[in-house]
């Protein structure tokens, strides 16, 4: 399903071709993209991109369409990877207590989020004492269908967004109560399909054994 077919699809359902809901319909369709991305994180939302943490830096800035993360590691002149600990703040902090505490980073704790043009950092433990490559493997928020036309929902979970989609409409619209509650209900189990999916990414039937 295309942004095109999904559009005419809303208007299908709602039978709604009111000017100021078809112009909000880019707006639902975000809303509904944006509650599956946080309900469910799957590997084919997941990014790996490598950076550089300079000499002296405690603090690695988060990319742009950051979300959640999966996994931070150093990679030294060797070539040799050590994958840092999540921890809080707090305990970073309170093991290095002083900035000028170096070493090859351990540990990395979400420091701050999104605001004004800024995306966030993570805050490491130790504070780096030579350059090292990083690698970040991450969650991220994709592209929307609004604008890339296409997504991975829509080709491969139509219910999750068309329902998802639907719900905010008929919120906007203050819709038949008990349609809204099929909707919202349909949109539950779509997303439950895709926990499976989620589920299923990190098993192995040969290692784990069928089910």
């Amino acid at each position: 399903m295309n942004y095109t077919e999904l559009v005419a699809a809303i208007q299908d359902y709602t039978q709604n071709e009111e000017t100021s809901f078809v112009s909000n319909i880019p707006n639902f369709v975000r809303q509904a993209e944006e509650r599956i991305n946080r309900s469910v994180l799957l590997p084919e939302l997941r990014k790996n991109v490598t950076g550089v943490i300079d000499n002296g830096a405690q603090y690695l800035g988060r990319p742009v369409d950051f979300l959640a993360p999966f996994s931070i590691a150093v990679v030294d002149s060797a070539g040799d990877y050590t994958y840092l600990l999540d921890k809080d703040v707090n305990f970073i902090r309170e093991a290095y207590p002083s900035a000028s505490a170096t070493g090859k980073p351990i540990y990395y704790a979400q420091f701050d989020g999104d605001y004004e043009s800024e995306h966030g950092n993570f805050i490491l433990g130790p504070t780096a004492d030579q350059t090292y490559t990083v690698e970040l493997h991450y969650y991220y928020d994709p592209p929307s269908i609004v604008e890339s036309g296409t997504s991975w929902y829509g080709d491969n979970a139509e219910a999750a967004l068309l329902y998802g989609t639907l719900v905010e409409a008929y919120v906007y619209m203050k819709g038949d109560a008990d349609l809204l509650t099929e909707y919202n209900n349909r949109y539950t189990t779509a997303v439950g399909d895709l926990t499976g999916v989620k589920i299923l990414s990190k098993r192995d039937d040969y290692r784990d054994g069928s089910t």
